[in-house]
């Protein structure tokens, strides 16, 4: 999608982090924004942020682990601005690393939210797309932990894993109709991934918090820690839009050498397996 101006865009996730920084591009580029989130004061305050150079962006309160939420949201999109044309499934949380407390509670929430939300966005709005014609885009955010296995056993790598072969998957069958597919997929970037147990409803039970001394907990603080130090989202935003108009499968947003080696030791792995494992020819 190459003109973006005066078309609609609906983000989820969208009142911090990488979803806030995807509405201001899209705003920017003139497009009419919805910012969909759980977190209703930080919803508000992003939406009145927004306003002041982008009078056309709205807000509405959404929770994307319950489809019937996801349509509502839907529908107050179309009122809003009529047909909407690309769609930002971004909402995520963190949580369920390492073996030392292997919490279903936890694995629930996580999958729901990371997983099932970009199914439920895709059920909802790729309909709609394809009925009115115009052409649309879709961007599921991923992560880098969704190409390797760097974090271990995790309820997040398990779902972002989903999300790059939902993506690709997706970009095959809707090409034909005229709807182009984006996967994110970053590495460490400044938001607060790893505080998303404060939007965590009452269904999926208490969080765990792992013991600080422990593998999981080691592992949490330095990812917090990275995460911090991480790039910055409106960066990460841009190289997004410009995937929008390139009509590009993957973003990548860390190029650097340990992250290229990573996937080549994972993937240097897997063919060679295949090539041990295949027999005869």
């Amino acid at each position: 999608m190459r003109e973006l101006a005066g078309r609609t865009a609906f983000v989820t996730g969208a009142a911090s982090g990488i979803g806030f920084a995807l509405c201001r591009a899209l705003a920017a580029a003139g497009m009419n924004v919805m910012l969909a989130d759980i977190e209703t004061d930080a919803l508000a305050a992003a939406v009145e942020m927004l306003h002041d150079f982008a009078p056309k962006v709205r807000g509405v309160w959404c929770d994307v682990a319950d489809p019937a939420s996801v349509e509502r949201a839907a529908t107050t999109s179309y009122e809003a601005f009529g047909n909407v044309h690309v769609v930002c499934n971004n909402a995520g949380v963190g949580g369920g690393s390492g073996i030392d407390d292997i919490s279903l509670d936890t694995w629930r929430w996580v999958i729901d939210v990371n997983l099932m939300g970009v199914l439920h966005g895709i059920r909802t709005f790729l309909p709609h797309i394809r009925a009115h014609g115009e052409g649309g885009h879709i961007v599921n955010t991923a992560s880098m932990a969704g190409m390797n296995s760097g974090l271990g056993f995790s309820a997040y790598s398990a779902s972002k894993f989903a999300v790059v072969n939902m993506s690709e998957g997706l970009a095959r069958q809707a090409a034909p109709i005229g709807v182009g597919v984006t996967v994110v997929c970053p590495g460490f970037v400044q938001t607060r991934i790893w505080e998303s147990g404060r939007n965590r409803p009452q269904r999926h039970g208490p969080a765990v918090v792992p013991d600080p001394a422990s593998a999981g907990g080691r592992l949490l603080a330095q990812l917090v820690e990275l995460g911090r130090a991480g790039l910055d989202p409106a960066d990460v935003a841009a190289q997004v839009l410009a995937a929008i108009r390139a009509n590009e499968l993957y973003v990548f947003t860390h190029r650097g050498a340990e992250w290229r080696a990573e996937l080549e030791a994972r993937f240097g792995g897997i063919l060679a397996a295949m090539d041990r494992d295949a027999g005869p020819q």
